[in-house]
């Protein structure tokens, strides 16, 4: 009797493993530890520029209003800004023009 109950427990073992793989799904384990640590910072870094832009934002205002300040710093402020915080879509355009 201990015989086919070992038996038993041996064959539910045996087809657990093997029916495992066919029930997990394959993209579980797929996803690109670079992808990750890149979406990771990136959302850091916006997190950060965030403030630090609206206080340049801020500051080139007061410096407009003073009349202290080349205008080509103010172009070369928004132009930084525009990149830093379109950088996800600039990617995925640069990324199709060349089809990667």
């Amino acid at each position: 009797m201990s015989i086919t109950k070992s038996f038993r427990s041996t064959v539910t073992a045996v087809t657990v493993l093997l029916a495992s793989p066919l029930v997990s799904t394959p993209a579980a384990g797929q996803a690109s530890p670079f992808m990750t640590g890149a979406t990771a910072l990136q959302a850091n870094l916006l997190e950060w520029l965030t403030p630090i832009a609206v206080i340049l934002v801020m500051a080139l205002g007061a410096m407009a209003m003073a009349n202290r300040m080349s205008w080509g710093w103010c172009l070369g402020a928004i132009l930084g800004i525009a990149i830093a915080f379109g950088a996800p879509q600039i990617v995925t355009w640069v990324r199709g023009m060349f089809g990667v």
